[in-house]
């Protein structure tokens, strides 16, 4: 194998890495975009479950106003 074939070789598994590589980055970025949609629907749901956590904590309690009474024996 003459030099110049050597080197064509070469180029050419370099092109094939980098089309390799080209080709990883993009699963990558679109499993990237997807984790990230999951991760923001997930806040989403955290927030509406920790509202109304807290908004089911205050409606159990009454004012003092409201309270009856306790009965006297």
């Amino acid at each position: 194998m003459t030099e110049l074939e050597h080197l064509r070789t070469q180029i050419d598994e370099l092109e094939m890495k980098q089309a390799f590589q080209d080709q990883t980055i993009e699963d990558l970025n679109e499993a990237l975009t997807a984790q990230q949609f999951l991760i923001e629907r997930m806040q989403v749901q955290m927030k509406f479950l920790v509202d109304k956590q807290k908004s089911s904590q205050t409606s159990n309690l009454a004012d003092e106003s409201e309270e009856t009474p306790p009965p006297h024996y």
